[in-house]
């Protein structure tokens, strides 16, 4: 997943307390309000440091954030359901929960599964796990194109990779319950729990039959960067892109720049993805300052263009990227990026191909809305959503979770020797 800093984001504390919802005569003031706040929030977001640099909107966007709600929406035709239900259904309404599946409702109507409302409970599971710091099984899920959960990546070395989950399986159910219909972030949540109990998957792999796994929960503690030097060659791998990945590889490529190894290899296979400064302050380990790194488009139209910044400390230094189809987003602008510019060679299979970028508000109550504010492009003008990237040499994993043979590093080593 690709997102901003939260602390680049737009932040709005200005809604008002929603009213009582059996008061008479305040439901549509409340719909127009929340429909607002989504809208205004969308738009307003835009506008703010994003990376490395300013989201550039021209003046017909930014000029939307004053107009007034569509007059097409028709706020009667909601109230109306709200009347119905309060006057036939047998039992109590929880008005919070109300209100919650209002906010979800305006947010899920997108159609888009990178677009979500965090309660605070949820915004708080999501910066933990965005941190590297969690208690789970270890897995990164998203969605396929049909709508089903799937695994993006099993983080390497934890319970869902030991218990044998692979990239692209899909999770029918989770612990007996259907995961149709199910949001990422609710998955999520019913996969979570405390250190040392068990959930069990219904996993589809392939034209397989569905079989289930159990997993024991623990607790993951990811570090963002690895590395050393084998050989005269520095093994570089990012985990995932958050707030430690540039000082950490910073540290690498300059004990590589020292000790003069003769190529390097980035491993970015496993890696879902995080935060788009990450990926370009990784590129600009490699690229010249003002660099093209990723483009990023709004409605056909560019907002903004990250270029890379820094010394370049290993430039010019024979360089092989690692991929696969865990590796998303983040992990793919870097790919990409490097590959464009000719500064390394892609081994490994084609990526998991997710080409938005989105972004974290944080609301007045401690919730949150993640939304989907552009998509980016490669230097040579590619959007890789849903189609991937495909690597220069095409090389499998070790077969049968044979942990002692790496053929993709292999074919990288043959390479920069």
């Amino acid at each position: 997943m690709l997102k901003f800093r939260k602390n680049e984001s737009a932040r709005s504390n200005q809604s008002p307390q929603p009213p009582t919802l059996s008061k008479a005569g305040l439901w549509r003031p409340l719909v127009k309000a929340l429909v607002a706040f989504v809208i205004v929030l969308m738009i307003f977001s835009l506008g703010f440091a994003a990376g490395r640099g300013d989201l550039k909107i021209r003046d017909q966007l930014a000029n939307n954030a004053s107009q007034s709600l569509p007059e097409d929406l028709n706020y009667s035709a909601v109230e109306e359901v709200y009347d119905q239900l309060k006057a036939a259904y047998d039992g109590q309404i929880d008005s919070a929960k109300l209100l919650d599946g209002l906010k979800r409702g305006l947010v899920a109507s997108t159609g888009d599964p990178y677009t979500e409302f965090f309660d605070p409970q949820e915004a708080k599971e999501f910066d933990e796990a965005l941190s590297g710091s969690f208690t789970g099984i270890g897995a990164e899920l998203g969605k396929n194109s049909d709508g089903q959960i799937i695994v993006v990546s099993p983080l390497s070395g934890y319970p869902a990779e030991k218990a044998g989950l692979r990239a692209q399986d899909k999770i029918a159910a989770i612990d007996g319950k259907s995961t149709t219909n199910l949001s990422i972030t609710a998955a999520v949540r019913q996969i979570r729990g405390a250190e040392g109990t068990k959930v069990t998957l219904t996993i589809v792999r392939g034209n397989d039959q569905p079989f289930e796994i159990t997993i024991t929960r623990a607790r993951i503690n990811l570090p963002s960067v690895e590395y050393k030097i084998e050989g005269g060659i520095g093994y570089l791998k990012i985990n995932q892109f958050n707030e430690d990945t540039a000082p950490e590889a910073r540290r690498a490529a300059q004990e590589f720049k020292d000790k003069e190894v003769k190529g390097v290899i980035l491993d970015l296979r496993g890696n879902p993805g995080g935060y788009l400064s990450g990926a370009v302050d990784i590129a600009s380990l490699w690229l010249p300052e003002g660099t093209t790194v990723v483009t990023e488009r709004r409605g056909g139209q560019t907002v903004s263009i990250e270029k890379a910044s820094g010394s370049s400390t290993l430039r010019n230094i024979p360089t092989v990227v690692l991929i696969d189809k865990g590796s998303a987003s983040a992990s793919e602008i870097t790919a990409g990026a490097l590959r464009d510019h000719k500064a390394a060679k892609l081994v490994g299979t084609k990526t998991f191909g997710k080409g938005s970028v989105q972004r974290i508000d944080e609301l007045s109550d401690g919730s949150e809305l993640k939304v989907t504010i552009a998509h980016w492009f490669t230097p040579a003008g590619k959007n890789i959503d849903k189609e991937g990237i495909t690597p220069d040499f095409i090389a499998e994993s070790s077969q049968n979770g044979d942990t002692t043979k790496d053929p993709q590093k292999d074919k990288a080593t043959q390479l920069l020797n």
